[in-house]
């Protein structure tokens, strides 16, 4: 893999141009790059970053009638820190006085409730996620080709996988091994690429520190950060596993009020997400409580000191979050879910939804598929019928295989897969 920091990414081809007439609002996690891609996408734009209090002061002292004059068009980094820019940016959008304008920040609450005041029908939201595996499989000047993931939501899995080769033989098995090692152990923040990896233990270290100090003071009053550091810790650590408030609270020794609460924060700063249960009444039997996922593994290592190999839950994690941040990257529609009966059946996730069918994914830690691993996948695939597309069990290992072919069962390296 490459070393350079920049890296191609693909949320630049669903950006507008700046000769469109929108407003468009980018956010997602702090350091994944978000001002980087914005000022290439639009370096005919005026950058303006209200993170400087002395730039807040001159857009809060700009009246909304001359805002199309004296700003214009712009690139407005950090804009929840300043509420009156939204005013004063729709005054001017709605008097023709601007066509075009880019919002960005870190928290989603923040800066989304205000969009949502204040400009409802007139922004366009984005969300930057950390790099996924094809991006950093190439520099800035390159365009990948679409992975696997993309093509087998959209075609039919078998048409898709027998045109495939089965298993890489070239330079390209080596880069997308190295590629993937980086992602499974150091996460997708772009900053990374550049650093050794003592340096890179220290910039996670840092950024926690950091997320904490900037975007949760941002959204929260707390007094005392210890008893919240515990938690996330704690929650850290069930990355992968069925989320239960009242069992976490326990733990953390805080009110399960707390944990939602503490929960919730971590949701709206990109931390983590929650896969919902698969709500179909397949049978009466399915678990209602959510799973727990960390959204970049790097920091979930950094925050729990888990350093080896990746266990089944962290590798399971790895898989949920990089399909996750696909779907958001790309824009597209699918909905993501686990499925769980309370007798332990479970399928570690469906990507799809109830017009276009249900692709069923297994996360296996090892080097490759087994037939022995598709119990609860047949089950499910049975059970939904007509709605199911197709079926994986994604792996370590290097070789794309049949494993059943009435219900359209694959075993598929993850490195294959992204």
């Amino acid at each position: 893999m490459q070393t350079k920091s920049l890296r191609f990414r693909w949320l630049s081809r669903r950006l507008p141009s700046s000769d469109r007439r929108r407003i468009v609002v980018l956010t997602g996690p702090r350091q994944t790059g978000k001002t980087t891609l914005v000022r290439r996408r639009y370096d005919d734009l005026r950058y303006l970053n209200l993170d400087d209090h002395r730039v807040r002061e001159q857009l809060r002292g700009t009246p909304a009638p001359t805002w199309g004059r004296d700003v214009g068009p712009a690139v407005l980094d950090e804009a929840q820190k300043e509420p009156s820019v939204f005013e004063s940016l729709k005054y001017a959008y709605d008097d023709g006085a601007i066509d075009f304008s880019v919002l960005l920040g870190s928290s989603r609450m923040l800066l989304l409730e205000k969009v949502t005041e204040t400009l409802a029908g007139r922004a366009f939201l984005y969300e930057l996620w950390p790099l996924t595996l094809s991006e950093l499989l190439c520099d800035i000047e390159e365009e990948p080709e679409l992975p696997l993931l993309d093509r087998l939501l959209d075609e039919p899995v078998r048409d898709v996988l027998e045109t495939t080769p089965a298993i890489l033989l070239s330079d390209e098995a080596t880069d997308r091994r190295v590629a993937l090692r980086h992602l499974a152990t150091w996460g997708g923040m772009p900053e990374l690429l550049r650093l050794d990896d003592d340096e890179r233990r220290e910039w996670l270290a840092s950024y926690q520190q950091t997320w904490i100090e900037r975007d949760l003071s941002d959204i929260a009053r707390l007094g005392d950060y210890l008893p919240f550091r515990n938690l996330q810790r704690l929650a850290m650590l069930r990355s992968g596993q069925l989320l239960n408030h009242a069992e976490l609270g326990r733990d953390a020794k805080v009110a399960a009020s707390t944990v939602r609460r503490h929960l919730g924060w971590l949701f709206l700063t990109f931390q983590l997400i929650e896969l919902p249960p698969f709500h179909r009444n397949l049978t009466s039997a399915l678990v209602k409580s959510p799973k727990l996922y960390w959204t970049d593994v790097g920091l979930l290592r950094q925050g729990t000191g888990q350093w080896g190999p990746a266990t089944g839950p962290l590798f399971e994690t790895l898989v949920v979050t990089e399909i996750h941040k696909w779907l958001k990257t790309r824009g597209r529609r699918e909905r993501m879910a686990f499925y769980r009966t309370r007798s332990g059946l479970e399928l570690d996730l469906l990507v799809g939804d109830d017009s276009t069918g249900w692709l069923g994914v297994e996360c296996k830690a090892r080097e490759g598929a087994h037939r022995s691993d598709l119990g609860p996948m047949r089950r499910v695939a049975t059970a939904l019928g007509d709605d199911w597309r197709g079926g994986l069990v994604v792996h370590r290992g290097d070789r794309i295989e049949l494993l059943d072919e009435e219900l359209d069962i694959w075993g598929l390296p993850l490195d294959r897969l992204l």
